[in-house]
C-alpha cells in the first residue's frame, strides 16, 4: 500500500451535494400521493389510556387515519422481535402496543393526513383520557432503590478500601451529571414508500440501515426482502440513530394500513421523548502517598434507567485502566424510573466516567501539591490493568508533552485566583481522555464499471464524520487510483453487511473490509490478465494492479490496461468480510488524549467563557486529517457544552422535561467558543488493524468537561461538582 492518499486532507466527496442542497435526507424524498403523519404523545408519566375520541379529527376533509393501539396492524407479541443491535437488557418499548403508559412523551397515536399542517391540527382535536398512576422520575430520590447493573465490571483488585483508609492523602468526592439529549440538526424522520407489490422502501434517519430493516421486518411480521431501508445522508446522530426510533414503525404501520406512502417527522420537542445520556451520581474515593502516587481507588456509579430496560454503559471501567493502581474497586448500579430508556450518546460512559475521574485527579493534584500534568505522569499506566494486557500502542506521554507545549502550560501560576486580566479571573485546567479502539466484522464489495470507475459498497452509513470520503481514500490507495476514480456506495440495507456506525469503529471495521475487497479485486484482475494469451508476461511472474493496469513487477512495458481487461471479461468484482485479527486478542487498544483549557470567569457576574483549548490526540493512523480535525473540534465544542450549558430540566411532579426546545435547552453557539487547536500525535500501530487506525469520533469529547471544570477551579478557587457549571453555582 502506498501513502499517496492515506493521511492526506481530502475534501469531502459528498460536500458539493450537501452544500448545494442536492443531498436528500430522510424527510426529503418524494413519493406519489405521499401522506404525512403527526405523532401525539402522552401527557402523563405512568398509567393507562382509558379512551380515545378521534371523531373531530376524522371529520376534517383530508384526514385519512388516526392510528392507535385500538386499530393498528398486527405486531409481534414477543420481546425478542423488538430487540435490535443496540438493545439493552429487558423488554424493549413497543410503540402503540397497548393502553399502558410507561413515560411522559410516549407516542400514543398517529394522525395521518394529506398535509403535515392538517395532520398537526387534527392531532390537536384528538381527545385522550387517562387513568394516572403515581410515578417517579427523580434519580436522587431513587438512589436507595438502585440495583446492580447487568454489566461485566472488572473484579476488584487488592484491598482498595483498606489501603485508602491508611493512605497519607485521602479524598472522598461526589459528582453529578444531568440528563443530556441528542440534538442533531436533522430530526428523526422516516419516509415509507409503499410499492406496487406491497413491499416497503424506507428512507430512515438511522445509524444502521440493516438494523432498522431487521427490526421493522420482525415487529410487523414482514418477510425481510419486503423491506429495504436507505439512509443515503444523515444529518448528524451522535448515537440517537443506533436504535430504531418510534417514528419508523409508526410510519410503516400507517403505510401498510392505508396501502399508501407515509412520512413521519418528529418535532424538535419530540426529540426529547426518546434516548438521552442518563443522569448519574458518581462517588469516588482516592488514596495516595505524599507525592500523589495512587495507592487505592474506588469508583461507584448510580445512573438512571427505565423500568422496562436496564441501560448500561462503561462508566467506571476507565478508573481501573487509565492510571496505574494496584488496589481498585468499581461498582455500577441502576435506578429504574418512569422514563424512557437512555441511549448511547457520543463517547457513552466515557464522557460521564472520565469527567468524574479527571476532576478527582485534579483535586488529588491540589491536595498533594503536585502539578496536574506531573500527577498524571506519576500515575502513568504502561498496561491496561483491567485486562492484564499491554497496549497495542500508547502515545499518551507525547500527548501531555505536545499539548502542554502548544498551550503554554508552563506559564501557569499554580495558586487558584492568582491569574487575572482586569475583572476577569483566568484559569488553566487539563484532563486526560481515553476511548477503547474497537473493530467489528464488516463486509464490502469492490468492482469496476465498464468505464473503469471503481465502485465500492457497504451498508454502513455516514452520520457526518466523512465516512464516504475516507472509504474512497482507502480504496484509491489500495489500487493506486485517484480518489476521483472511486465511488463509495453506502446507506442501503441491501448492500454488504456492516455494523452500526458508532463507537469510533467504522474506519477500522468497514475500512478494513474495503481494503480487503480491493486487494481481492486486484488479485482477480491479475488472474484474468495472467490467463490472457496475448498478455506480455513471463511465466510465473509476479503481477500487480496499480494505476489502472496490471503489470509485471516494476516493468511498465509488460502491462495490460484495465480497459482491455474489462472489454474482454466484463465487470469483475470481489466481496469479502473482514474480521478482527487474532493478534489483537493479546493486547489492549485505546485512543488517548490530553486536553488543555483556558477560561475567563467574570469576578462580579460569575459568567464563564472558554477562551482557548488545545487537544492533543493519539489515535493511530489518521486517514484524513481534515475530517478528523472536524470531529475533534465538534467533540471539544460538545464538551464545553457539557461543562457549561447542557441540562435537561425535569419537572418531577409531571415527570416531564420542561426545556424541550433549543431556546431553553442550552447548547454552545459561535459566541461561546474561542480558539481550538487540534494536534494529532504520531502513533504507529501495526497490531490493531492493517490500516493502523483507531478512530476519532468519540475521543474528542472525553475529558473536555473535566478540563473546563478544573480550569474554573483554578480561576476561582471554587470547585463545582455538579454539571453544568452555571453562574448561580459560582456566585
Amino acid at each position: 500500500m502506498n501513502a499517496r492518499t492515506l493521511g492526506q486532507p481530502l475534501d469531502r466527496v459528498d460536500g458539493p451535494l450537501k452544500v448545494s442542497g442536492r443531498a436528500r435526507y430522510a424527510a426529503e424524498h418524494p413519493a406519489d400521493d405521499l401522506l404525512h403523519g403527526s405523532v401525539i404523545c402522552s401527557v402523563i408519566a405512568r398509567g393507562r389510556i382509558t379512551a380515545i375520541d378521534a371523531s373531530a379529527a376524522l371529520a376534517l376533509p383530508g384526514v385519512k387515519l388516526v392510528l392507535s393501539h385500538l386499530n393498528r396492524p398486527p405486531m409481534a407479541q414477543d420481546d425478542e422481535s423488538y430487540e435490535d443491535d443496540d438493545a439493552a437488557d429487558g423488554s424493549p418499548f413497543r410503540p402503540l402496543f397497548n393502553e399502558r403508559i410507561r413515560y411522559s412523551g410516549q407516542p400514543v397515536a398517529l394522525v395521518v393526513a394529506d398535509t403535515l399542517e392538517l395532520a398537526r391540527h387534527a392531532g390537536s382535536l384528538v381527545r385522550i383520557s387517562y387513568e394516572q398512576q403515581p410515578h417517579a422520575t427523580d434519580l436522587r430520590e431513587a438512589l436507595s432503590a438502585a440495583h446492580a447493573a447487568p454489566a461485566e465490571l472488572p473484579k476488584p483488585r487488592g484491598d482498595a478500601d483498606g489501603v485508602i483508609a491508611g493512605a497519607p492523602v485521602r479524598l472522598e468526592l461526589e459528582y453529578e451529571l444531568p440528563c443530556e439529549y441528542h440534538h442533531p440538526m436533522e430530526p428523526h424522520a422516516s419516509t415509507v414508500i409503499y410499492q406496487a407489490d406491497g413491499s416497503l422502501l424506507v428512507h430512515d434517519k438511522t445509524q444502521g440501515p440493516q438494523n432498522s430493516q431487521r427490526y421493522l421486518a420482525e415487529v410487523l411480521k414482514l418477510e425481510p426482502d419486503r423491506v429495504r431501508i436507505k439512509s443515503s445522508f444523515v444529518g448528524g446522530a451522535f448515537g440517537s440513530g443506533l436504535r430504531p426510533q418510534y417514528q419508523l414503525p409508526l410510519a410503516a404501520m400507517a403505510a401498510l394500513k392505508l396501502q399508501q406512502s407515509v412520512r413521519v417527522t418528529l418535532t424538535r420537542q419530540q426529540m426529547f421523548t426518546f434516548g438521552y445520556r442518563p443522569r448519574a451520581v458518581q462517588h469516588l474515593q482516592l488514596g495516595a502517598d505524599e507525592n500523589g502516587k495512587l495507592q487505592g481507588l474506588v469508583h461507584e456509579v448510580i445512573a438512571q434507567t427505565s423500568r422496562f430496560e436496564d441501560f448500561t454503559e462503561h462508566v467506571a471501567e476507565w478508573s481501573g485502566m487509565l492510571y496505574h493502581c494496584d488496589h481498585v474497586r468499581l461498582a455500577y448500579r441502576l435506578a429504574p424510573l418512569d422514563v424512557y430508556t437512555p441511549l448511547d450518546m457520543r463517547a457513552p460512559g466515557a464522557a460521564t466516567g472520565v469527567y468524574a475521574l479527571e476532576s478527582a485527579m485534579d483535586e488529588l493534584a491540589w491536595a498533594a501539591g503536585v502539578d496536574p500534568v506531573q500527577l498524571r505522569l506519576t500515575n502513568y499506566a504502561e498496561t491496561n490493568q483491567n485486562e492484564g494486557k499491554p497496549y497495542s500502542s500508547k502515545e499518551l506521554r507525547a500527548c501531555y508533552q505536545q499539548g502542554a507545549d502548544a498551550f503554554g502550560w508552563s506559564k501557569r501560576s499554580p495558586q487558584p485566583r492568582s491569574m487575572r486580566e482586569g475583572d476577569q479571573l483566568i484559569g488553566y485546567g487539563m484532563a486526560t481522555g481515553v476511548w477503547e479502539a474497537m473493530q467489528m466484522p464488516a463486509s464490502a464489495r469492490a468492482s469496476f464499471s465498464a468505464d473503469g470507475r471503481l465502485i465500492v459498497a457497504s451498508a454502513t452509513c455516514d452520520i457526518g464524520p466523512g465516512t464516504a470520503t475516507v472509504m474512497t481514500q482507502i480504496a484509491a490507495d489500495v489500487l493506486g487510483l485517484e480518489p476521483s476514480q472511486v465511488e463509495f456506495r453506502l446507506g442501503d440495507s441491501s448492500l454488504p453487511q456492516a455494523p452500526l456506525q458508532g463507537g469510533s469503529f467504522t474506519v477500522s471495521s468497514v475500512g478494513s473490509a474495503v481494503r480487503e475487497a480491493c486487494l481481492a479485486l486486484a488479485e482477480k484482475l491479475c488472474e484474468a490478465a495472467r490467463q490472457w494469451p496475448e498478455a506480455p508476461f513471463s511465466d510465473g511472474a509476479a503481477l500487480r494492479f496499480s494505476a489502472g493496469r496490471v503489470q509485471q513487477g516494476e516493468d511498465a512495458s509488460r502491462a495490460v490496461e484495465l480497459s482491455a481487461l474489462l472489454a474482454r471479461h466484463g465487470s469483475l468484482e470481489a466481496e469479502v468480510q473482514a474480521q478482527p485479527g487474532k493478534q489483537r486478542e493479546r493486547y489492549a487498544s485505546a485512543s488517548h488524549s490530553a486536553v488543555f483549557v483556558e477560561v475567563q470567569v467574570d469576578e462580579a457576574l460569575g459568567t464563564v467563557r472558554v477562551t482557548r483549548v488545545v487537544s492533543a490526540i493519539a489515535a493511530g493512523r489518521v486517514i484524513n486529517p481534515k475530517t478528523a480535525r472536524s470531529q475533534i473540534l465538534g467533540g471539544v465544542v460538545w464538551g464545553i457544552g457539557m461543562a457549561l450549558h447542557e441540562e435537561a430540566m425535569i419537572d418531577h411532579d409531571l415527570g416531564r422535561c420542561m426545556n424541550h426546545n433549543l431556546a431553553d435547552y442550552h447548547v454552545p453557539v459561535h459566541a461561546d467558543i474561542g480558539a481550538i487547536e487540534v494536534i494529532f500525535v504520531e502513533e504507529n500501530d501495526s497490531i490493531i488493524n492493517p490500516l493502523g487506525s483507531k478512530g476519532v469520533g468519540e475521543i474528542g469529547i472525553v475529558g473536555v468537561a473535566a478540563a473546563v471544570a478544573n480550569a474554573v477551579y483554578h480561576a476561582t478557587g471554587k470547585r463545582i461538582r455538579q454539571l453544568p457549571i452555571t453562574l448561580d453555582k459560582l456566585l
